[in-house]
C-alpha cells in the first residue's frame, strides 16, 4: 500500500508519509509534524510557487535566528515518534523578494587563544557587511555572519556550522540571484586524494575547530556552492586566506602579470571531472596563489588590522563603480604594491573604516597566515 503526502507544519515542504504513521520528521527543517488520520489523500505538488515558499520560510528561520538549528546535515526522510513533542511557536516571517535576491555568507575566523590567532578577521567581516549593505544594496536580513564574537553557538565558524551556512547560501538559488561568500581566516593545503588537481594538492579552508574536526577541502566547496548555480545567477567569492588561488576549485584560473596582461589556465587534471556551475557565473578572488601565504596587516587601515585582499577589494569597487573584472584585478594589485611602499590608502575605504571600526581597534597587529 503506497503512502500519502503531508505538508511539514514548520517549513511547508511536502513529506511522503508511510502507512499507519502517526508523526514524521522533516528532512529539511528537522521539525516534527503530527499526521492527521482524517486527512484526505493528496498528490505531491512541486510547482515553482511552492518551491519558492518553502525556500522563503527556511531562509527566514535561519537568517532571523528564529529557530535553534540549521537544516539537518544528514536528516532522515522518515521518523517515527509515538509521542511527538509539543509544537513550537511559528517563527515570524519576512519573505524576501522571490526573484533577484541578494544573499551573502561572511565568515571570519580568529582562532582565539591559540598561537595562530588572527587579528583582522572580524574587522574584515564587519567591513564587508557594511559595504554590501550600504553600497551594494544587500538586505541586512539576507547576510549570515559567522565569527567567534557571535553569541549564537550556531554562528561560531566551526566546520559543521560553515558547512551548513554554505548550503544555506545556495538553497533555492535561481536566475537573477546574486550570492557572495567571504572568508577571512587560515587557509591550508593537503595531498589530493582523488587525482583531480594539477599540482597534486587540495586547497582548504580552516574552521575554528580544524585541529579536531578537520579542514574543508576545495572539492567540497565546489560541490556545495559552485555546482548548483543556475543560468542567470552569480556567485562572487572573496577568500582572504593563504593558498586561496583555487579554493573554489573552478575550472579556469586567471593569471595576470605586472603589466596587466592576463592568461587563462585550465585547472582540472581529469577533463572528465566537471568543476563548473549549472549554467551560472562563479568568480573567486583569492588573496594569493595556491603556493603562497597571505597576511592581515595594519599597513592599509592605520591602527586597525585588516586582510589585504578584503581591504583592497572594497577600495577598488568603491572607487570605480562598474569596473570590469580585469580592471578590478589590476586595481587590487596596484593598491597592494602601493601599501608595500608605505603609501597609505585613503578615499572611500578610509571613511568606511572609520564608520565601521571607529575607535574599536582591538585587532591591531600584523599576523601572517600559515
Amino acid at each position: 500500500m503506497e503512502g500519502k503526502s503531508e505538508r511539514c507544519s514548520w517549513c511547508g515542504v511536502q513529506l511522503l508519509v508511510p502507512p499507519e504513521t502517526k508523526s514524521i520528521q522533516c528532512s529539511v527543517c528537522n521539525g516534527i509534524t503530527r499526521v492527521r488520520s482524517n486527512d484526505r489523500w493528496v498528490q505531491v505538488q512541486d510547482s515553482i510557487s511552492h518551491t519558492a515558499n518553502r525556500f522563503k520560510d527556511l531562509v527566514n528561520t535561519v537568517v532571523a535566528g528564529s529557530v535553534n538549528s540549521y537544516p539537518a546535515w544528514n536528516a532522515q526522510v522518515y521518523g517515527y515518534y509515538p509521542q511527538p513533542p509539543p509544537p513550537r511557536p511559528s517563527p515570524p516571517l519576512t519573505p524576501p523578494n522571490p526573484h533577484g535576491r541578494k544573499r551573502a555568507l561572511l565568515c571570519g575566523v580568529s582562532y582565539y587563544g591559540r598561537s595562530d590567532k588572527l587579528k583582522g578577521s572580524v574587522n574584515d567581516v564587519r567591513c564587508m557587511r557594511y559595504f554590501l549593505v550600504e553600497k551594494m544594496g544587500f538586505p541586512n536580513e539576507s547576510i549570515l555572519i559567522l565569527t567567534e564574537d557571535e553569541t549564537d553557538p550556531l554562528r561560531i565558524p566551526t566546520k559543521h556550522n560553515i558547512r551548513m551556512a554554505l548550503k544555506w547560501l545556495v538553497l533555492g538559488v535561481q536566475s537573477g540571484d546574486s550570492l557572495v561568500f567571504h572568508f577571512s581566516g587560515h587557509g591550508s593545503r593537503e595531498r589530493d586524494k582523488n587525482m583531480d588537481e594539477i599540482d597534486g594538492y587540495d586547497e582548504t579552508l580552516c574552521p575554528v575547530d580544524y585541529e579536531t574536526q578537520g579542514k574543508i577541502i576545495d572539492d567540497e566547496v565546489n560541490d556545495t556552492i559552485v555546482r548548483p548555480i543556475p543560468r542567470g545567477a552569480k556567485l562572487h567569492a572573496i577568500i582572504d586566506a593563504c593558498y586561496s588561488g583555487t579554493v573554489l576549485d573552478l575550472p579556469y584560473l586567471c593569471r595576470m602579470n605586472r603589466e596587466g596582461v592576463y592568461t587563462w589556465e585550465f585547472q582540472t587534471y581529469t577533463p572528465s571531472v566537471y568543476k563548473g556551475t549549472s549554467g551560472g557565473l562563479a568568480i573567486s578572488f583569492g588573496a594569493c596563489d595556491d603556493q603562497q601565504t597571505a597576511s592581515d596587516t595594519t599597513a592599509l587601515a592605520g591602527k586597525a588590522s585588516t586582510g589585504a585582499l578584503t581591504y583592497c577589494f572594497i577600495q577598488a569597487v568603491q572607487s570605480e563603480p562598474g569596473l570590469t573584472y580585469g580592471r578590478l584585478l589590476n586595481s587590487i594589485r596596484q593598491q597592494i604594491r602601493e601599501a608595500k611602499t608605505g603609501i597609505r590608502l585613503n578615499g572611500p575605504i578610509a571613511s568606511l573604516i572609520n564608520k565601521v571600526l571607529g575607535a574599536d581597534l582591538s585587532q591591531n597587529n600584523d599576523q601572517t597566515y600559515f
